[in-house]
């Protein structure tokens, strides 16, 4: 969510004092936030062009493949069409930025299980992972597994929203490691946050108690539920989310207020 605000944030200041935008400016604005382009694609609809002197744009089209926020972090598509956006006008002209009203878009993001395993190897993402896998255990024993390391994480998309991670964990100061397997299909509640249906976990090919494994999904749960940005002042939704054998595709609604 913070890639989209950036963007947002990015396009909004290139607007000059004297309400003057272009689809080139804005389009090399933005892979100058990005650390690696495949192809984009900016259009700015803006007629008659000058409205947007008293601080109206009509539509902002965003479509590229192959962007990649971070170096390690590739994402296959996005497509981000947007409402007309309000600004405060006399801002404008002052040369400051300030929404008048909120700003609405739809979003599709696409993520492969190529790029999401190429993810998980880099070690920001690794990082990530980790501090992910104490959190979940909050309750249980979250201190006991910071001396663990997560080792070659690996995503596999089954189909039907269904997928599997695997990942060894080896103590630090000893060569032994166990392999646990995660399963889970995908569910969409209310647009709000993922609940993980039918879990399973397994260490060493022995099922873990269903009790701990609750708490497991519950935490999931807890961590994707887009109402943690509702204190930004950032509403987001999921309105479609599809996991095929290969591909990972969501559409979400955003609204950030002024």
């Amino acid at each position: 969510m913070e890639f989209f605000t950036i963007l947002f944030s990015t396009l909004i200041g290139l607007i000059s004092p004297a309400g003057f935008i272009t689809d080139h400016v804005a389009e090399s604005a933005i892979r100058k936030q990005l650390k690696g382009v495949e192809q984009l694609q900016i259009r700015i609809d803006n007629t008659p062009s000058y409205q947007l002197l008293n601080g109206r744009i009509e539509h902002v089209r965003i479509a590229g493949r192959g962007l990649f926020p971070e170096k390690e972090m590739r994402i296959a598509l996005l497509e981000v069409e947007t409402d007309p956006i309000a600004l405060d006008a006399q801002r404008i002209r002052k040369g400051k930025f300030r929404l008048k009203q909120p700003l609405q878009a739809a979003i599709k993001v696409a993520l492969t299980e190529a790029d999401i395993n190429q993810a998980l190897r880099s070690p920001i993402i690794a990082k990530r992972f980790r501090k992910l896998g104490i959190d979940l255990l909050k309750g249980t024993d979250a201190e006991g597994i910071k001396r663990y390391n997560l080792i070659n994480p690996t995503v596999d998309f089954l189909g039907n929203n269904r997928l599997r991670l695997q990942v060894e964990l080896q103590e630090r100061g000893y060569p032994d490691r166990l392999m646990i397997l995660t399963e889970a299909t995908l569910k969409l509640e209310r647009g709000r946050y993922i609940v993980l249906v039918e879990p399973i976990v397994e260490v060493n090919g022995e099922k873990v108690p269903a009790r701990l494994v609750k708490s497991i999904a519950q935490g999931v749960s807890d961590r994707l539920d887009l109402n943690r940005w509702a204190k930004g002042k950032i509403l987001a939704r999921i309105l479609q989310l599809e996991l095929t054998t290969d591909q990972l595709n969501l559409a979400a609604f955003t609204r950030i207020e002024p």
